[in-house]
């Protein structure tokens, strides 16, 4: 009776469990922090992440947060927890939909992130390629030596030495060459000294990669990622230039989010094989540079009282990826969009949202989900 009423309850609450037994947890499982490399990671006949049990106490966990986001009026909507390579967990409400792409802000950012890994390991370019090698023909009258200076490293970490973004992503609608733009952007810090957040210049990136490929990130990371991960990726933004926007406008679904939050787990294995070198991955995923919100300058963060106890913005920044609490990382975009991956807990949460204080919604997760995993 017991198991009957808990198993109403969470579908009450919209919760999915891949099973609603009350048994103890899979001995076979791996201990905590241990993360498992499956020779498959996903159904051959769906292309589906695997489908698990989830304990007693996640389910716990996970009403606690659902009841939360309810009381605080957060608009979640939708959130995918996996666990030692299986779905756990998973929550629909709202817009959230399991088939329907959700817009990602910049966690686009790290997918082209992860197309830089690929191009480094085939040989195409490397991380300390000077910026304005790629574009002769788009450089501005009087090129600085801090510009010469700025390399592909630079641009992946947010350290391009501008002191500001150049154009907005409104501003890009009216504007000519987005490279031209860039390029012509003062450079008034040393390259590689000064974190600024620049969606401008991962959009740089994605057209280094278009020059040294042949071909647009969509398209270069289908045979290298989207397909062996069983990703459906179609949609993602262009500049005039038909150029992928790189930091911005990549489409996907939950489940997507989830899928590559596991390759990274797995620090670039999937199904038994590396695609992308684990150095990259663990490179890419570590505390590069130091970092402070997306918006705000060093010298702003210093007054807005921000520690490493209390922010996710301040933990550090890879290479397009940003460093959490409890030695985690994620990709993260505007209104509330997630790849949280916990090495420590071998576990990833995929969120997709709309809403504006994006800490709070990393704060319920810490509370109510890391703890019951």
């Amino acid at each position: 009776m017991k198991h009957i009423l808990c198993c109403s309850l969470l579908l009450a609450a919209g919760l999915t469990i891949a099973s609603c037994q009350m048994g103890k947890k899979n001995a076979d499982a791996p201990a905590t922090g241990v993360t498992a490399v499956q020779e498959s990671n996903i159904d051959p006949s769906t292309g589906s992440l695997f489908r698990g049990e989830a304990s007693e106490r996640l389910r716990t966990g996970m009403k606690g947060y659902l009841a939360a986001l309810d009381e605080k009026k957060m608009n979640v909507e939708s959130i995918m927890v996996v666990q030692h390579g299986k779905v756990v967990a998973e929550h629909w409400r709202g817009e959230g939909k399991p088939d329907v792409p959700h817009v990602l802000w910049s966690v686009s950012k790290s997918f082209t992130s992860t197309a830089v890994g690929f191009a480094v390991a085939e040989g195409k370019l490397n991380v300390t390629d000077k910026v304005i090698s790629f574009f002769p023909d788009e450089l501005p009258a009087n090129v600085s030596e801090s510009l010469k200076k700025m390399e592909i490293q630079h641009l992946l970490t947010m350290t391009c030495g501008q002191d500001k973004e150049v154009l907005s992503i409104r501003d890009t609608a009216n504007t000519g060459s987005w490279v031209k733009a860039f390029l012509s952007g003062p450079v008034v810090h040393e390259p590689g000294t000064y974190y600024v957040y620049n969606s401008l210049g991962t959009y740089m990136l994605s057209a280094i990669l278009q020059k040294v490929t042949g071909e647009k990130v969509i398209d270069y990371l289908k045979p290298r990622l989207f397909d062996p991960l069983r990703i459906h990726a179609t949609k993602w933004l262009e500049s005039p230039q038909g150029i992928n926007c790189g930091g911005w406008g990549l489409y996907l679904k939950t489940e997507d989010l989830a899928k590559m939050g596991l390759f990274l787990l797995q620090k670039g294995k999937w199904n038994g094989q590396q695609l992308l070198p684990q150095k990259w991955v663990e490179t890419a995923t570590s505390a590069v540079v130091p970092s402070v919100p997306a918006g705000v300058r060093p010298e702003e963060a210093e007054k807005m009282n921000l520690t490493k106890e209390n922010s996710d913005w301040v933990q550090g920044y890879g290479y397009q990826f940003w460093r959490c609490r409890h030695n985690c990382f994620r990709a993260d975009g505007a209104h509330g969009q997630y790849i949280l991956v916990m090495p420590e807990k071998d576990a990833v949460i995929a969120v997709t949202a709309n809403l504006d204080d994006m800490q709070e919604e990393l704060n319920m997760i810490w509370d109510y989900v890391w703890p019951a995993l």
